[in-house]
């Protein structure tokens, strides 16, 4: 059995009373987004410019939004970076290319358009001889400021006088939407909303001086932008997801050494008495025993092993967590299979 050191977490009691204790384990999740094989060559297009019919619209709600064309562009300007960094980190792609579509525009006001027309994408993707779009459709701020006045002693020549200090708190809202487009089956493979709130405060004498300073918010809005896009691009790469796994504890002598060894992290020799209990002529000890050869298997990355225990435990045992086990092993090794397909593109 291989050495386990690093790959599980301190296990926790839950109580003094269950019969179950629980450990962390790190598992590989495919990718939200599967790229067909053949897109190897893709384009960045920013479409967030607004249409001019529906310009009026957009100053109204920029209004409302304490927002800017000024401030948008910029920021979607950070976002399409950001995406284009994390594309070209990836190996699947032979190149990322940015693409100047000026002419791709929307109706504005915080509204996810309408998808292209897949004319226009076939267009766009022969000119630049890419072989899909990954396209930020919306980039919109919304901020909400509020104000809190404090009384203060301020230091004048004559002497400390009382007055009020005005703090202005803003929070802004960074609305971003996405979709990729595959022209060679006119399918969208993927169409995500994606937002990021950042708060910041200042204080000042005069509130409006106060909410002027907050509101020069440019750089932290495009900082979000580029972690936003960054983040989108991590939509088509497998992740590690942290979960929890319980296991039997209780029942026997054996399985009380065994919990004492996998709390100091002798996972290999706690394994072996669970093993050992499978035989155990008391069906509960046995059936908590195959589970738990179940837990130590996915572990050490055998999921058909640990599927072939977990049926165990409750077929022969009736061990109601080991069918719910099953359904989560199956999960898992489909999921795997998922992500080396993912890995072989």
């Amino acid at each position: 059995m291989k050495n386990l050191s690093g790959l599980l977490a301190l296990t926790v009691i839950i109580s003094s009373c269950s019969s179950t204790e629980y450990v962390h384990l790190s598992v590989m999740e495919p990718a939200p987004v599967t790229l067909p094989q053949s897109i190897k060559h893709v384009g960045v297009v920013n479409r967030t410019g607004v249409a001019k019919e529906t310009k009026i619209i957009d100053v109204v709600d920029k209004v409302f939004s304490l927002s800017s064309n000024k401030l948008e562009e910029e920021g979607s300007k950070s976002t399409i970076n950001g995406l284009t960094d994390a594309l070209m980190r990836n190996e699947k792609f032979t190149e990322v290319k940015p693409l100047n579509t000026g002419d791709l525009v929307t109706i504005g006001a915080g509204i996810f358009p309408s998808a292209l027309e897949w004319d226009r994408v076939d267009r766009i993707c022969k000119d630049n001889n890419v072989d899909a779009l990954f396209v930020l459709e919306l980039f919109h701020t919304d901020a909400k400021v509020s104000y809190t006045p404090n009384p203060v002693s301020m230091s004048t020549a004559l002497g400390n006088i009382p007055g009020i200090a005005h703090e202005a708190n803003i929070t802004t809202t960074v609305k971003t939407g996405w979709r990729i487009y595959d022209p060679s089956t006119r399918t969208i493979l993927d169409e995500y909303p994606i937002a990021r709130s950042i708060s910041q405060s200042t204080v000042a004498i005069n509130p409006a001086v106060a909410a002027g300073e907050v509101a020069a918010r440019k750089d932290a809005v495009k900082e979000a932008g580029g972690e936003i896009g960054r983040m989108y691009g991590a939509r088509i790469v497998p992740y590690w997801l942290r979960v929890t796994r319980d296991y039997f504890v209780r029942g026997s002598g054996p399985l009380s050494i065994a919990r004492r060894k996998a709390q100091t992290g002798n996972w290999n020799e706690a394994a072996a008495l669970w093993l050992e209990e499978t035989k155990n002529p008391s069906p509960t000890v046995a059936g908590r025993a195959c589970y738990n050869m179940a837990i130590i298997s996915e572990i050490n990355g055998n999921l058909e092993e640990a599927i072939g225990w977990a049926q165990k435990a409750y077929e022969n045992y009736n061990i109601r967590l080991g069918l719910q086990y099953v359904n989560i092993l199956r999960n898992r090794k489909a999921n795997m299979d998922l992500v080396k397909v993912q890995a072989s593109q």
